[in-house]
């Protein structure tokens, strides 16, 4: 078979209708492979939650509520954890600002899931 005859035979195959729903699919596997690894949308943070809750354990431990702004410094403790944790992980490099910033709204959203399930040894009392 020569060249035209195999090319033929591939031009009617990717335009019949098998060879057009293969196409089809393969093309959206494409996108969903491509958008399950760069999702813009994934936050940063999540790969410090680990990090993150053990630093708000260790704060809740080490800071009683009557400090003063007992709220603040144990977020700052946090805070202070991870961010050592960080750059532990990544060889003395700190995080950037935006970074460190998401990281510190995570802190306080894990927190409240923490709390609202119970898990921090003074909530509800």
């Amino acid at each position: 078979m020569d060249s035209n005859g195999l090319f033929d035979t591939v031009m009617s195959f990717v335009n019949s209708n098998v060879g057009s729903a293969l196409i089809w699919a393969g093309t959206v596997g494409l996108f969903m492979f491509l958008a399950s690894k760069y999702n813009p949308f994934r936050a940063k943070w999540k790969a410090w939650e680990g990090s993150i809750i053990t630093g708000i354990k260790l704060a809740e431990k080490e800071i009683p509520d009557e400090t003063p702004n007992a709220g603040l410094a144990k977020l700052d403790a946090a805070l202070k954890f991870v961010l050592k944790a960080y750059a532990e992980a990544n060889g003395g490099q700190e995080p950037s600002a935006a970074l460190t910033q998401e990281i510190k709204q995570a802190i306080q959203v894990k927190h409240a899931d923490l709390e609202r399930l119970g898990v921090l040894g003074n909530s509800g009392t």
